[in-house]
């Protein structure tokens, strides 16, 4: 079944998501501002997850109130700038677990490169989301999510703050049963694979290797 592709145009998202591009945003806001705009968009990610009635009890009586159905969560980011967006989704589902995928691109070829995987054991059992700030050629989001079904979870979503054309094309027609999530739809990739306009290079400007 093909899932949803769906560009978060929240006010808050997209006013953070200026300044993240602004060349002259600095190391430290770069990687505050991913962190925030993670949050907000796992925040959406997380709507449809189900919800079961439980009671409370108040200092002044009963509440019948609603908690998350006993979903299993798993954040997945690709190494490096994935990382970027984690904290931001475990300041809203500290529980979750989280594991790690190591891809990097070759330049000459743009060729995804796996050099790490490292997943939950009860990958099995968990609702993953896969983490990358810029969804460029879409070699590595392909990459990492055949490799997590190779484990079978019980379902993925992709998010990244800005989807190039070619890479959303790349990721729906590789993996049609995964929800993607993104906040902003960029124009096109220049000659070196980088998206136009986009942000530069994530993991540079938050780690401040640029």
């Amino acid at each position: 079944m093909e899932r949803t592709i769906k560009i978060l145009d929240h006010p808050l998202i997209q006013h953070k998501l200026s300044i993240l591009r602004d060349k002259n945003t600095s190391t430290k806001d770069f990687r505050e501002l991913v962190n925030e705009i993670s949050m907000l968009m796992i925040y959406d990610a997380t709507r449809d997850l189900p919800m079961e009635d439980i009671c409370v009890e108040t200092p002044c009586g009963t509440a019948r109130c609603k908690i998350i159905a006993g979903r299993k969560l798993a954040f997945v980011p690709i190494l490096r700038a994935g990382l970027g967006m984690v904290d931001g989704a475990l300041n809203l589902v500290p529980s979750a677990r989280v594991g790690h995928i190591g891809i990097y691109r070759d330049e000459q070829t743009l060729k995804p490169v796996e050099y790490y995987c490292k997943l939950p054991k009860d990958i099995g059992e968990r609702d993953v989301f896969v983490t990358d700030p810029m969804l460029a050629t879409g070699g590595s989001a392909v990459d990492a999510i055949r490799q997590i079904k190779l484990r079978c979870p019980k379902s993925i979503k992709f998010l990244c703050i800005i989807a190039a054309p070619e890479g959303l094309e790349a990721l729906k027609k590789a993996h049609c049963d995964v929800d993607i999530y993104c906040a902003g739809l960029d124009d096109h990739l220049n000659e070196k694979g980088y998206i136009v306009p986009g942000l530069g290079d994530a993991g540079d400007r938050i780690y401040g290797t640029k």
